[in-house]
């Protein structure tokens, strides 16, 4: 039997393993698909289990997409240009690195009824997640990216990749039509974004990458002030299934049933 897992930290809250699991049934695959809690300091006998074939894929969340680079053999175009990698496995003797986030985010926002070509974003933070989306964004020639992260230093070094982007400061809040929180604030519920939003704000975009759950701090503000909100169900949800076409070579299906175990 095959197994695949997702590392991060936290990762409590992945239900990662609930929609693996449920296409490896749907297809016959003798493979098992768990989480693991790890730390920077286990990532490189991670890679070695995959290198000797204990395990036969992972999945890379919160903290750890930049940090695993140092131990693959080789990335995908995407995964190179974003210095970011959600998805491991063997092949040829070699550890390629993958980024399906980008692929995500970008079916994700299409399926969604907002035209975001020529619109300003404001994206709050600068972690792993956020080179796959800005990537994505650009494809699409949006107006304007604005980033804002506690620690300056960290949305500053995005430049290195895409230099036109423009850093504010912490609590600032720019004119935008969409804004994403790609931090992990809102895992847990009382989990707070210190961001005052003028009253003004309203008839915006909240988009949250984080999915579970459904509708963190930040979503709630929102809709409190009169904005359209989506969290991030359907980016993971197609993330994971460019996960599994890499994996098993299975284009698995998306319906009502898969996007129901999200929910």
């Amino acid at each position: 039997m095959k197994k695949y897992l997702v590392i991060g930290n936290p990762i409590e809250h992945s239900l990662s393993p609930k929609l693996h699991n449920y296409w490896i049934k749907l297809n016959n695959i003798d493979a098992i698909y768990e989480k693991e809690k790890l730390k920077v300091k286990d990532l490189e006998a991670l890679v070695s289990r995959v290198r000797k074939k204990e395990i036969s894929g992972v999945n890379i969340t919160v903290p750890f997409k930049r940090e695993i680079i140092k131990y693959i053999d080789k990335l995908s175009p995407e995964a190179e240009i974003t210095q970011s990698v959600n998805t491991i496995h063997l092949e040829k003797d070699k550890i390629v690195g993958s980024n399906t986030d980008i692929k995500g985010f970008e079916i994700a926002i299409k399926d969604i009824n907002f035209s975001i070509k020529g619109k300003k974003i404001f994206i709050i933070g600068a972690g792993g997640v956020v080179p796959s989306i800005i990537f994505a964004l650009k494809k699409v020639n949006v107006s304007s990216i604005t980033i804002s992260n506690r620690t300056k230093e960290k949305a500053e070094n995005l430049k290195n990749f895409f230099n036109d982007l423009i850093i504010i400061n912490w609590g600032e809040v720019p004119d935008f039509d969409l804004i994403i929180n790609a931090t992990s604030l809102g895992l847990n519920n009382n989990d707070e974004i210190e961001l005052s939003f003028p009253e003004s704000v309203k008839g915006k975009f909240f988009y949250d990458v984080i999915y579970n759950p459904k509708e963190t701090p930040f979503l709630k503000k929102g809709k409190k002030l009169g904005n359209h909100i989506e969290n991030g169900r359907m980016m993971f949800i197609h993330q994971a299934a460019e996960a599994f076409k890499i994996w098993h070579g299975i284009e698995p299906k998306i319906n009502k049933e898969v996007i129901g175990l999200v929910d």
